[in-house]
């Protein structure tokens, strides 16, 4: 485990050779892991107590992407019968609720993980596409553009209006600005 100035209270853990790469921009609060192979971009905040987990294949996190406190990332390795494997791919300004977890999907620039939903294997959230709070899209389900998916398992309910989305940008600003905040108290706390 190696400790990181710039992130008070994060366990960063090399594996096989890879160790997380963080953008200095980015911010990361106490009582997360962030393990192996994992890129996170500039702007981007990982909330209170998540698990960011490359142990095994690749993780990336865009820019000014959020993935809210207890959320759970993770993926598979390339397998003789899957060569892909299944990476974890999330894009720009992308929202990922509370308790979230995410494991081998894809998500979108701007799509949004409501909270308690899961992303299964080889799915696919499209951008300013919404999958509600505590859905559970399946393996190689893809969700197209602006669609709201929801229901275990998830499936279409409609397309999302303009306010919708617009709503969604209103949030991923927030948690912006908000993390700025949490950075500087955090700094502060642990001094």
């Amino acid at each position: 485990m190696t400790s990181d100035p710039r992130f008070p209270g994060v366990h960063i853990i090399p594996i096989h050779g890879k160790s997380p790469k963080i953008d200095d921009t980015a911010f990361i609060a106490p009582g997360c892991s962030i393990i192996g192979d994992v890129e996170i971009g500039a702007g981007s905040s990982i909330w209170y107590n998540c698990v960011v987990r490359a142990d095994v294949f690749k993780i990336r996190i865009g820019e000014r992407t959020n993935v809210q406190d207890g959320s759970v990332l993770h993926c598979d390795p390339p397998r003789p019968n899957d060569p892909d494997g299944c990476p974890l791919i999330i894009g720009d300004d992308v929202l990922i609720g509370h308790m979230a977890m995410v494991h081998g999907c894809t998500i979108h620039d701007r799509g949004f993980v409501g909270l308690g939903a899961i992303a299964m294997n080889k799915s696919v959230i499209g951008s300013d596409a919404m999958l509600a709070a505590g859905a559970m899209l399946t393996e190689r389900k893809v969700m197209g553009e602006r669609e709201l998916w929801a229901g275990r398992p998830a499936k279409k309910l409609k397309d999302l209006s303009d306010a919708a989305i617009a709503g969604m940008k209103i949030g991923t600003a927030h948690y912006a600005e908000n993390a700025k905040h949490h950075a500087e108290a955090v700094s502060e706390a642990m001094g």
